[in-house]
């Protein structure tokens, strides 16, 4: 078997990430902030020190601004939903995932929200200036993915905060959380939102989102948190205010874990070998006579994530991945939540095949992968 749809979400999981999961699931158990008992206590450290390593991870130190959710797109969800109202209005790009997508096509039909998405290069690129030149006096807020989950495009972010004047910058980290350093004194962002399953090595089911001070969301859900019990007032104070209910602490234990593992293995080292590995991959597939490969190439050598996306001429990628599949190689092919990711790299509607290598993926592995594409092209 030959996994590469880790840009889906990574696996196998490091020995850490399991380590802590078993641990919190026979050990442990308690329900964070519900009781005063020595179990709900150590959820509740359990989850305080995954808090404090995350924001950390991202270069804060106000760990209570870093806020749990349930996955990447709750978090966009949230920062979406919860900052923009009537006559609002947004700049975006043509590489967002529908994570951003829906909720501001939502918001155009209930709150009379309007927003633009500039165009990017085939390669996935935006032009600053293109950001600039969609600002209006309303302009709210400026949403970019940091890291494409199609081409694996990574975009520089230096200078757009300085170019957007008094509007918010909202990051999407989803695919680059891990996979490369991230600080958000540097990067600037207002909000940046993450899931932790993919290069965060976390179970499924977990996500975050960090809002600097100052800046204050809607809830999207109110309900119990263990503090404020005396009163049907929501908690107005972070991190109760955007967290209710039961956490998923298990899968929170997990992303200690995966954290764990990372500072262990040395974030540099595994951006290395994620590079070799994309490198491995690109100039294989480029080898094969009728295979195209979309972006991976100019700028900088770590423009581009460990993601590829491809096509084989004269096939579609539905009877390629079906041709991989029954070799036991596990991409993903389509769309991939992108619709205008693809209408940007020209593959809409029929989408590409996407091959996202791991850590943990062998060299031989993709070897053996761009043999079979290969074999699939001639056949």
């Amino acid at each position: 078997m030959i996994y590469l749809d880790n840009a889906a979400t990574s696996f196998p999981k490091p020995p850490e990430t399991i380590e802590y999961l078993n641990e919190f699931v026979k050990n442990v158990g308690g329900n964070p902030g519900r009781s005063g008992h020595t179990l709900s206590l150590e959820a509740a450290r359990v989850i305080f020190e995954a808090r404090e390593k995350l924001a950390a991870f991202i270069g804060m130190t106000n760990s209570e601004r870093l806020v749990f959710t349930q996955n990447g797109t709750e978090s966009l969800n949230m920062a979406v939903l919860g900052l923009l109202g009537e006559g609002d209005h947004v700049v975006t790009t043509m590489m967002e995932h529908n994570s951003v997508m829906r909720p501001l096509q939502f918001l155009r039909g209930e709150r009379g929200v309007s927003f633009t998405a500039v165009p990017c290069s085939p390669e996935g690129f935006l032009d600053i200036d293109d950001i600039r030149r969609a600002l209006r006096g309303n302009t709210k807020a400026v949403i970019i993915s940091h890291g494409s989950n199609v081409t694996g495009t990574v975009q520089p972010l230096d200078g757009i905060k300085d170019a957007i004047g008094q509007a918010l910058l909202i990051v999407d980290a989803c695919q680059t959380m891990g996979s490369v350093p991230i600080d958000m004194e540097e990067m600037k962002a207002d909000i940046l939102c993450f899931s932790g399953h993919k290069s965060l090595y976390s179970v499924q089911g977990v996500g975050a989102f960090y809002v600097r001070s100052g800046i204050e969301l809607t809830p999207l859900k109110f309900g119990g948190t263990g503090s404020k019990s005396e009163s049907i007032e929501h908690p107005v104070f972070l991190p109760d205010r955007y967290e209710c209910g039961t956490p998923n602490t298990p899968g929170i234990a997990s992303l200690l874990g995966g954290l764990t593992f990372i500072g262990k293995e040395g974030l540099q080292r595994i951006v290395q070998r994620k590079q070799a590995l994309r490198r491995l991959l690109v100039e294989g597939l480029r080898s094969v006579e009728g295979v195209v490969v979309y972006g991976h190439q100019g700028i900088g050598p770590q423009s581009y994530l460990a993601i590829v996306a491809f096509n084989i001429q004269g096939k579609l990628p539905s009877e390629v991945g079906y041709e991989l599949n029954r070799r036991s190689m596990y991409v993903r092919i389509g769309l991939h939540c992108s619709p205008v990711s693809h209408q940007t790299i020209g593959t809409f509607p029929n989408g590409t095949l996407r091959a996202s290598p791991g850590y943990f993926t062998g060299e031989d592995d993709i070897l053996t992968f761009v043999e079979a594409v290969r074999e699939i092209a001639e056949g």
